[in-house]
């Protein structure tokens, strides 16, 4: 199937539909993308259903109980796109891609486009199924929540949403670093680890991390409540802000690894 790909096109006149199309290929055919996809969307679903069975507060945020399983699945979705980068300098079949289609950035836009719309559905799936099973296992005398309620579906679309983006700033760490786990070292510290550290030292920037702004602003329908001062609690970035700032660490990621594959040596 590949070979009828690259024959059918002029060594060197590849389009964007070609490159995805070769790129596609490549994600389908590792048995890792989707075990790591299952296990992800699996494990956000069983924590929503271990949270939903845990409620004891019936006013309290139950879409953001219900989506709670989503972040420590945005690690696995992370660090395969670092992977989907990494994997072809490790081989060394990065070569002969670059080889293909000299068009560097090309190459990485359509590894974006195809490794983006996967996590994209992937996402979706997972924030709707943790969404409805969290509810359903909700203690006798609670009501679930429905999307049709103020900010729970915009809730539920943008947490699946940040599967995307966080998978779209891995890949773009991969093309920076090239190293898997140096990438994947940079992601897990930048994402999960620096956001707590911050947190605790620079309350004003806390709400800017990544990861906060999944559990804190993104899935959240109701203000965060705080035992502490203001001071020790800030107000988290509004939905809307807070899920552009995502894609502006997606776009950066990007952006900066596209500059240095053009410019680098494969």
């Amino acid at each position: 199937m590949t070979s009828v790909c690259v024959t059918s096109v002029p060594r060197g006149h590849y389009r964007f539909r070609h490159v995805a199309r070769m790129e596609w290929i490549k994600l389908r055919s590792l048995r890792s993308t989707w075990w790591t996809m299952g296990i992800g969307v699996a494990g956000a679903v069983a924590i929503g259903v271990a949270v939903g069975r845990g409620t004891k507060n019936a006013s309290g945020d139950l879409t953001n109980n219900a989506l709670a399983g989503l972040v420590p699945g945005l690690l696995l979705v992370g660090v395969l796109g670092v992977l989907v980068m990494t994997s072809e300098y490790s081989s060394g079949s990065i070569r002969a891609t670059l080889a293909a289609i000299p068009g560097r950035p090309l190459v990485l836009a359509a590894k974006a486009a195809v490794f983006g719309a996967v996590t994209l559905a992937a996402g979706e799936v997972a924030a709707f199924v943790s969404f409805f099973a969290g509810g359903a296992t909700l203690p006798h005398g609670i009501p679930a929540p429905a999307l049709d309620q103020p900010g729970v579906l915009r809730a539920v679309l943008l947490s699946g949403a940040s599967f995307c983006l966080i998978g779209l700033l891995g890949l773009g760490l991969g093309a920076i670093i090239r190293h898997s786990p140096a990438a994947i070292g940079v992601l897990v510290g930048g994402v999960y680890v620096l956001a707590q550290v911050i947190g605790a030292v620079a309350h004003s920037v806390r709400a800017y991390m990544p990861i906060l702004i999944v559990g804190n602003s993104i899935s959240t329908t109701k203000p965060l409540s705080c035992g502490g001062s203001a001071g020790q609690c800030p107000q988290p970035l509004p939905a809307w802000t807070g899920f552009g700032m995502l894609c502006l660490y997606a776009a950066a990621a990007l952006a900066a690894g596209g500059w240095l594959l053009s410019r680098r040596d494969a």
